[in-house]
């Protein structure tokens, strides 16, 4: 998975007004110069005196706030706040910039340690710089909870520290939010892996239970990249992991139906043309295949992987027509090169373009060996032996 860089917020806090309310307790008047020597703790103490002494005091309960911001306790913050609000407005002005600063102050601390983390190779840093990052936008979020950027940026750190699970509420909090392209892009593919991961642990350990967890991550993962598909017809990535959850959910009909409604509505959409034909090569259904990436390849001439599954739509379908020729003893059927003859220009394209890629190298190794073409092929297998080196 890659994520986007995360970018700081610009925000000035006016600062604390204390004129213009007279007849201040002596409480007030000692939190007040406390404040002003930045002893919060003793503010604190003289506050909490004011505010069980006169519930009412609104002016109170705000600096209360203030000072408990200074200290970095935002949700006992948060709660001073509340209370003054609930006894007058008198403050919400000051209440509002002083929310606004702190958690500024928060999210740029959160892209700072993140920012540092990534730049960063020692493992051990990386782990404590990211583990401040994340408490820094969590404390984002008890002052400001529907700001949706902070739900983002708290999920990239925490898939950036490969903790995919507690990626999961924000990725859920953005999409609540924002219908964030990347919430759905990320919430959908981090509940597939969760289900490639849960059936690779069945698959290795029979004694553990059966395969309803597997499921459950894969519905999820349709569910969201479904509401996902709604909005954003044109995300590529969203449209891939619908189509592999719908395969590694034995729903692969269900998929069929859904990528086929999808071109039909949309036939100028490439990415609905190639998840579809994608399906349809996992049938072994060659023609209807090849015809979806030919498609998707005619409303956009650079797409790789339509480019690459073409071509290995017409090799399987070279190796089919060659097995089912041997089966009847048909030795003297060639039909099998035509389709390797159609792939060898796409692979070509595909090395020329990505020269370091060693499994493109290797299949266009094995194509020209078909064709009979040993010394192109040999030189593509020597090629695919040096990248590996």
């Amino acid at each position: 998975m890659q994520f986007k860089k995360l970018f700081p917020i610009l925000i000035f806090f006016v600062g604390m007004v204390f004129s213009g309310y007279q007849c201040s307790s002596t409480e007030l008047t000692s939190a007040k110069l406390y404040i002003q020597q930045k002893n919060y703790d003793k503010a604190i103490d003289a506050l909490q005196k004011e505010v069980q002494k006169n519930p009412k005091s609104d002016e109170g309960y705000y600096l209360l706030g203030v000072v408990l911001g200074e200290k970095e306790r935002y949700a006992e913050m948060i709660d001073a706040y509340s209370k003054s609000l609930s006894i007058s407005n008198k403050f919400s002005e000051n209440i509002g910039s002083s929310k606004k600063y702190f958690w500024a102050n928060l999210f740029n601390k959160g892209v700072g340690y993140y920012q540092r983390g990534s730049k960063t190779a020692d493992q051990d840093s990386v782990k404590l710089l990211y583990g401040k990052s994340i408490e820094a936008f969590n404390s984002a979020i008890v002052i400001e909870p529907d700001s949706a950027d902070t739900y983002k940026n708290l999920a990239f750190v925490y898939m950036s520290a490969q903790d995919y699970d507690n990626a999961i509420s924000p990725l859920e909090k953005l999409i609540e939010k924002e219908g964030a392209v990347d919430g759905y892009k990320f919430l959908s593919e981090i509940f597939y892996v969760k289900g490639i991961e849960y059936r690779n642990k069945y698959d290795n350990n029979k004694a553990l239970p059966d395969s309803l967890e597997t499921m459950k991550y894969f519905n999820k993962a349709i569910s969201v990249a479904e509401e996902g598909r709604e909005k954003y017809p044109d995300d590529s990535e969203i449209l891939l992991t619908l189509s592999n959850a719908y395969i590694a959910a034995n729903k692969v009909e269900v998929a069929i139906d859904a990528f086929k409604a999808g071109v039909e509505k949309d036939p100028a959409n490439q990415y609905y043309r190639y998840n579809y034909g994608v399906l349809l090569l996992g049938k072994n259904d060659f023609g209807d295949a090849e015809e979806q990436f030919k498609k998707a390849l005619e409303i956009d001439p650079d797409y790789y992987n339509a480019s690459y599954n073409l071509a290995v739509t017409y090799v399987k379908w070279g190796a089919y027509i060659n097995k089912v020729a041997d089966e009847k003893g048909d030795l003297n059927n060639k039909e099998y090169k035509e389709k390797y003859q159609k792939a060898l220009p796409h692979l070509e394209k595909i090395v020329t373009n990505k020269k370091d890629d060693v499994q493109m190298w290797e299949l266009l190794g094995k194509v020209y060996s078909v064709l009979g073409m040993q010394v192109d092929a040999a030189k593509a297998f020597e090629k695919a032996d040096e990248l590996r080196k």
